[in-house]
């Protein structure tokens, strides 16, 4: 049930905006959650309990790091917007299991904080609402680099979520996808009306579950080759696997030898990328990293 005290309402929102004469930023993607349910809903489906920990992204106002507040045992979020360092000191004032840090998470060392501020045996959940434009980047450096996280819990573009968590044949399914089920499964667990953010943004949100694998569902001889083959089986995706190919190893490996290769692990040439399951590319990975 909403309680009016919380920050995520029209009115709080509206007051603390005065309060500070904030104006929204569009370079930082700045959306703020005015709905408690759905904060409520997004802490449910990480599963954030007093025995977790919780690293927040871009918490704008502390809407949702006012719930993990609530709900976690320590909270740490990052703010790029040093306007409102200040704001949220204010507005979390009451929660002192909460540390704010003022930097760009792109920048920031993340298993650093991780390390400082959580006890080693402690379930870490990454939680957030995180900026449209750049969803992806934050994502992959947060996968990239391994952190001891249990999982990640993130508000975005839906149609990003579709993609994260696609199947093979589907059009949302693409190098994306791949890289990010490499790492977790991934689901997406509720849709989100734009209706709840001030401003509205222009497209429907959703919520996507990520849970961290204890170990990759394939095994590749080369990680960082497994994903630059993916991504160019993914270049044009209307050409077939092998034309894609062609064009990615010219000067290196030949027509014919592509051929063979693909002969060799049974995989059809005139197929196109997004046919081919996870397996299947570690297989075709591995295959062209060992004729090198």
């Amino acid at each position: 049930m909403t309680n009016n005290k919380y920050i995520a309402t029209p009115t709080r929102t509206k007051e603390i905006l005065n309060k500070y004469k904030f104006t929204f930023k569009k370079s930082l993607g700045q959306n703020f959650l005015i709905d408690s349910n759905v904060l409520e809903n997004i802490i449910a489906h990480a599963g954030i309990d007093k025995q977790a920990g919780a690293i927040e992204i871009g918490p704008g106002i502390g809407a949702l790091t006012e719930q993990l507040a609530i709900h976690a045992d320590k909270v740490v979020a990052f703010e790029i917007d040093q306007r409102l360092i200040p704001v949220l000191q204010d507005t979390l004032g009451d929660y002192d299991n909460v540390q704010i840090v003022n930097e760009d998470i792109l920048e920031a060392d993340v298993a650093e904080t991780i390390a400082a501020n959580f006890p080693k045996t402690q379930p870490v959940h990454v939680v957030a609402n995180l900026p449209y434009y750049i969803t992806t980047p934050i994502l992959l450096k947060l996968l990239h680099e391994d952190l001891p996280v249990t999982s990640l819990t993130v508000m975005i573009q839906k149609e990003v979520a579709e993609r994260m968590a696609a199947g093979p044949n589907n059009k949302s399914y693409g190098s994306l996808t791949i890289a990010v089920q490499y790492y977790t499964e991934a689901a997406v667990v509720m849709d989100v009306p734009k209706q709840v953010f001030m401003p509205q943004p222009n497209v429907d949100s959703s919520i996507l579950r990520l849970v961290k694998r204890d170990k990759p569902p394939v095994e590749v001889d080369n990680e960082k080759y497994f994903f630059a083959l993916i991504k160019a089986s993914f270049a044009q995706r209307r050409k077939t696997l092998r034309n894609n190919l062609t064009s990615y190893f010219k000067g290196t490996i030949d027509k014919d030898a592509i051929n063979q290769t693909l002969e060799s692990i049974g995989i059809d040439g005139t197929r196109r990328g997004e046919s081919l399951d996870m397996q299947e590319f570690a297989t075709l990975a591995n295959a062209f990293y060992r004729l090198g």
